[in-house]
């Protein structure tokens, strides 16, 4: 991809179209522009935002959409809820944009909690299901058809708690299960664009709020069996691009699947700190291009309170960071890194800046003001490796290339970021 590829978010301040964010604002291949259709937080965090469009199940959605992308230049659109991805998917052509994710026969599968367990009945173990309420076996738990995290569901301990729950949501399919009183999962899954699943990694949703995962960390409960549903999923569906499973535990510690998402999960942050980033993976392979997953290995834990917060179990005294698509990242201060590099200068550690800076880059760090923050400066020539001046094992490498991060991972085995990961440092 020569040029940088324009994609619009929508709608961009959902969880997941923040987590979208969070994932390809360091990209020097992608433009995001967002757009939702009330005004929300993606204003403050979208350079560019678009707000006013129709709900994507107003009569002139597809209208406004097409028009917004011809305007706007978009190469691509990103969802970022599940029935925003159902909708576009099926107007794809009438929108005359691509799509990044699953296909349409996908994702109206996974729109719909019934349809998915008609394609995975007698692959994957699911809850129990109950006709009416009166042949249920209490507690059961009641959520609708079509939604996402814990809206409009109710554990119901008896026949009228469950009536009543569904009489106020008359005009709303809904489901009657088995109630699972145990631990749950997320399985954060990637499938590229040969059909190939490419990564699977469960992360237990340790502290859940209104059905969204805020404390969370990987998981190798149950490894074996959630990697053969991991593959029976991406048989029996086909997905492309990041998507997620749902398990819970049952009375007797057996898990059942929840539900199957065909998009990226919004704590899957987790992983993308740990270098699998799945929107970013999900848009390359959206452009045909071939993506490689090699993530870093180290205990980490993710809570979020309105934000994401991490804590990572790794020692280090010394720092080695790129400068170009790194520190400056389209001619401007990545200040995000540069907060992490000051509070690292606080915190004892030395810098040193390895660089192919096509100029004295001396002369750069003082044209930006960052000449301070190194101790040393190494200008590297084309042919020398990075991790050649590498001369410690305490140190950690931040480069926006995948191939010195691997090569500086597989020699130095020292733990390597790209710049969307340093969040998880700060």
């Amino acid at each position: 991809m020569p040029t940088a590829k324009r994609i619009l978010v929508f709608p961009c301040g959902s969880e997941i179209g923040l987590e979208i964010h969070r994932s390809l604002r360091f990209s020097t291949h992608f433009e995001l522009v967002g757009a939702s259709s009330v005004e929300d937080h993606g204003r403050f965090v979208y350079e560019r935002y678009i707000d006013g469009l129709p709900f994507h199940h107003a009569p002139d959605f597809v209208e406004a959409m097409a028009r917004v992308v011809r305007e706007q230049r978009i190469d691509a659109i990103y969802p970022a809820m599940d029935a925003v991805a159902d909708t576009l998917q099926q107007q794809a052509d009438r929108i005359g944009c691509k799509v990044i994710g699953s296909g349409p026969d996908t994702t109206a599968a996974c729109a719909s909690k019934t349809a998915t367990y008609q394609l995975l009945n007698g692959r994957i173990p699911l809850a129990q299901r109950f006709a009416d309420t009166e042949s249920a076996q209490y507690p059961i738990f009641i959520k609708p058809d079509r939604g996402y995290g814990a809206r409009n569901s109710l554990r119901a301990d008896s026949a009228a708690q469950a009536q009543a729950h569904l009489a106020r949501h008359a005009g709303q399919a809904m489901l009657l299960q088995e109630y699972l009183p145990g631990r749950e999962w997320t399985i954060d899954c990637f499938s590229d664009r040969h059909g190939a699943l490419r990564f699977h990694c469960a992360r237990g949703r340790d502290r859940v709020s209104n059905g969204i995962s805020v404390r969370t960390s990987p998981s190798a409960d149950f490894q074996a069996e959630f990697a053969h549903w991991a593959q029976q999923i991406h048989q029996a569906l086909q997905p492309r691009g990041a998507w997620f499973f749902q398990a819970r535990e049952d009375a007797q510690g057996r898990p059942r699947l929840l539900e199957v998402a065909a998009r990226l999960g919004g704590s899957s942050g987790l992983f993308r700190c740990m270098g699998v980033n799945f929107a970013l993976l999900s848009a390359f392979d959206a452009f045909d291009g071939d993506v490689s997953i090699t993530p870093n290995a180290y205990p980490i834990v993710l809570d979020r309170a309105l934000d994401n917060r991490y804590r990572i179990a790794i020692q280090y005294s010394q720092v080695f960071v790129d400068l170009d698509d790194c520190l400056l990242v389209q001619g401007r201060v990545n200040h995000q890194l540069v907060g992490y590099l000051y509070k690292a200068i606080s915190d004892g550690k030395r810098i040193t800046l390895l660089t192919r800076h096509k100029r004295p880059p001396e002369a750069t760090l003082r044209e930006y003001r960052l000449q301070a923050l190194f101790d040393r400066v190494i200008h590297l020539s084309a042919e020398e490796k990075k991790s050649d001046h590498i001369d410690c094992q305490d140190a950690i490498f931040i480069d926006d290339s995948f191939a010195e991060r691997q090569e500086v991972a597989q020699r130095k085995k020292i733990p390597v970021f790209a710049p969307d990961m340093v969040e998880a440092l700060l």
